[in-house]
């Protein structure tokens, strides 16, 4: 999957020299994609107890990892001006898939809003949040 990770990294818009955050890694999370965000970036993700300002967040979420909306408050909080936040779930018919309208409440509740989603790898799809306008 190499040649694909690193096209559907290009995808989410990290640059090199930015610090990205990463919540929610288990053993199920795409390995190849978060090689191929690193590459871009050119260095690790950083974990959750990360305390400095990032650029960008990941966060892989699974069905029963708890209150969505509480995480993405959590996530915005070190986020830097224009940062960016990616939310990563199951695909449908996986085991912890988690619903749009889920998705989409615990954003709108959270000040975001879904901007694009699409196929992250073989099991994962990918949600960009922005701040909503005021």
């Amino acid at each position: 999957m190499g040649q694909q990770a690193d096209t559907l990294a290009a995808r989410f818009g990290f640059t090199t020299g930015q610090v990205v955050q990463e919540f929610g890694w288990d053993d199920d999370v795409d390995e190849p994609l978060r090689g191929a965000i690193e590459a871009v970036v050119g260095s690790e993700l950083v974990d959750e107890d990360f305390d400095d300002v990032i650029d960008g967040v990941l966060v892989w979420w699974r069905e029963d990892d708890g209150d969505l909306t509480d995480m993405l408050v959590d996530v915005q909080a070190a986020l830097d001006d224009g940062g960016q936040v990616w939310l990563l779930t199951r695909k449908p018919g996986r085991d912890g898939h988690v619903g749009h309208d889920e998705i989409q409440e615990a954003s709108t509740t959270a000040g975001l809003h879904a901007t694009s989603t699409f196929a992250a790898g073989d099991d994962w799809s990918a949600t960009r949040l922005a701040p909503r306008g005021r």
